[in-house]
């Protein structure tokens, strides 16, 4: 039951929040531009229909979408960096970057499933006919794609992106799971000093909606612009 003794204990540990909003929105960043990298790799490989690796990438993107976060999180801490001696040092002087990393990559990968399949998408919305155009002017594959094709289909998902990068802020607090100093983990550590856990999680709710409403809103405002200058 929520009181206000309940809120007074908890805003004792208030600088575990603070902590935990820089640990969750450094982990959603480098999370949405890795993902971003991975997801595009895998874009690029399933439209080339280069066989076997088009059929590799179709089997990462439908086993990452199949299964929970949590599964692929602990696969990922526990079997690929289980055995890695990795720097034991603290980022911003509280994150500790041996459980950081495995988060970021575990997340990148979940994450790069699935705007693979925006930017695929987006990649294929884009007319045939510039495709065309660009190699009968001598440009390779490559080129047409770097400089032709990409820049429109990223214009065209760049919403899509954004909305992901709101996604993995609330799907990063699972990396609590592994020691890894986000907002959950403040609300699990208070817990465990105030033996209060309805105050932190209210707190965890309110800051959570703070960091993903007004970014989402943003979203929204950039959306409407860009929806503009194409009717121009």
């Amino acid at each position: 039951m929520l009181s206000s003794a309940g809120f007074a204990k908890t805003f004792q540990y208030i600088d575990l929040f603070k902590q935990g909003v820089v640990c969750t929105v450094s982990l959603s960043v480098l999370t949405v531009f890795f993902g971003f990298i991975i997801a595009l790799f895998l874009a690029i490989l399933r439209i080339s229909k280069l066989h076997p690796f088009d059929y590799l990438a179709t089997a990462y993107v439908e086993v990452f979408r199949a299964t929970p976060m949590l599964v692929q999180l602990f696969i990922v801490y526990y079997v690929f960096f289980g055995n890695v001696s990795l720097p034991s040092f603290k980022l911003f002087g509280f994150i500790r970057f041996e459980r950081f990393l495995p988060g970021v990559v575990a997340l990148a990968m979940n994450s790069g499933a699935y705007l693979s399949e925006i930017i695929r998408a987006g990649i294929q919305s884009i007319d045939v006919g510039q495709t065309e155009a660009a190699r009968s002017l001598g440009m390779s594959s490559f080129q047409t794609m770097k400089s032709v094709i990409l820049p429109q289909a990223v214009k065209n998902i760049l919403p899509a992106i954004a909305n992901e990068f709101v996604t993995i802020i609330k799907e990063s607090s699972i990396c609590y799971t592994i020691g890894v100093q986000d907002i959950m983990y403040a609300v699990s550590a208070t817990k465990g000093a105030t033996y209060r856990i309805a105050e932190p999680l209210v707190i965890a709710t309110l800051v959570y909606f703070c960091l993903t409403f007004p970014t989402s809103k943003i979203i929204a405002y950039f959306e409407r612009r860009m929806a503009r200058a194409d009717r121009h």
